[in-house]
């Protein structure tokens, strides 16, 4: 980090107001390789903290250089290891609370930039945006607000990006502690003045959850994704080397590769069975709607909706 960045950290958080302005300036000073080092990060994450009030460029300035360094300054890009995920979740805690949509924000950018996070980030922060849907208050960066007690159409959209972003607890369906976290928070706001939306996505996510087709493969854990890195990168690898280690690792390979290809797999037998609902995801909705004894309006219409498919 520079001195004169620092220094300028430091001069716009003195009020607790910084202004489109100087957010530029600090963009400038930081930010003309796209390359955000740790110490900026950690500057930029202490002067959040210091803010009382933060504008629109602010935000964006926020959430866009600490979703850089967490997501892409460490091999292999896009894929957040354990040091910077608990380098991420320390920063936001450091007051006690994420005290500001700028911090929710950036939690879902990570999720949305990254392909794949390692699961004490996806736990940390399925607790945090359903505390912010719950309790938050305040302006979002989409322009919507905040409010605590419901779920309104902002707070629905927060909640969809996350739970449908790449590295979600499971890519492009809800996985089970993201449909857990849907009905409680439909259970917390029942009779409260909720958007349309949030019937909507309660419906459609824990359908999701429990129909949808979900790739075993689609994310790649960390360590895969820099053994791939590594060997694409590596310049003095050889056909001869790797047609060698190949064929140790699987002895049957080469008639795989060469003249006996294998059939493509068929994915429909696959995609059929996890569109119908198992036993175990039926107890698992059983239980959740009849914790209560009764079925209440959101239960109904996923009922429905279950029904006709």
């Amino acid at each position: 980090m520079s001195v004169h960045f620092g220094e300028l950290a430091m001069k716009f958080g003195a009020d607790g107001v910084i202004s489109p302005g100087e957010v530029l300036a600090l963009r400038r000073e930081a930010w003309p390789d796209g390359h955000i080092s740790q110490a900026e990060a950690e500057a930029i994450v202490a002067l959040n903290h210091q803010l009382t009030s933060r504008c629109r460029e602010w935000v964006e300035f926020y959430v866009e250089a600490l979703g850089e360094y967490v997501v892409n300054q460490r091999a292999p890009k896009g894929y957040v290891d354990a040091e910077n995920a608990a380098w991420l979740m320390a920063q936001l805690d450091a007051d006690g609370t994420l005290g500001s949509m700028a911090e929710i924000e950036l939690l879902v950018r990570v999720f949305e930039c990254a392909q794949n996070v390692p699961v004490s980030l996806k736990d940390y922060a399925v607790a945090q945006i359903e505390h912010a849907v719950l309790e938050g208050t305040g302006p979002t960066r989409n322009g919507g607000m905040l409010e605590a007690g419901n779920v309104n159409a902002a707070e629905a959209l927060l909640l969809r990006r996350a739970i449908f972003a790449p590295a979600s607890e499971r890519p492009a369906a809800v996985g089970r502690k993201e449909a857990e976290m849907l009905f409680r928070l439909k259970d917390a706001t029942l009779g409260a003045d909720n958007a349309p939306e949030w019937k909507h996505l309660f419906v459609q996510g824990i359908a999701n959850y429990l129909q949808a087709y979900s790739d075993p493969n689609a994310q790649l854990s960390r360590e895969r994704a820099a053994e791939l890195d590594a060997f694409m990168g590596d310049t003095q690898a050889r056909v001869g080397g790797f047609l060698g280690r190949m064929a140790k690792a699987s002895p049957n390979a080469f008639g795989k590769v060469f003249g006996r290809k294998a059939p493509a797999p068929d994915r429909s037998e696959a995609v059929g069975r996890a569109y119908a609902v198992t036993d175990d995801e039926r107890e698992w909705l059983e239980a959740r709607i009849e914790a209560d004894g009764q079925i209440d309006e959101y239960e109904q219409a996923l009922l429905d909706f279950l029904a006709e498919d």
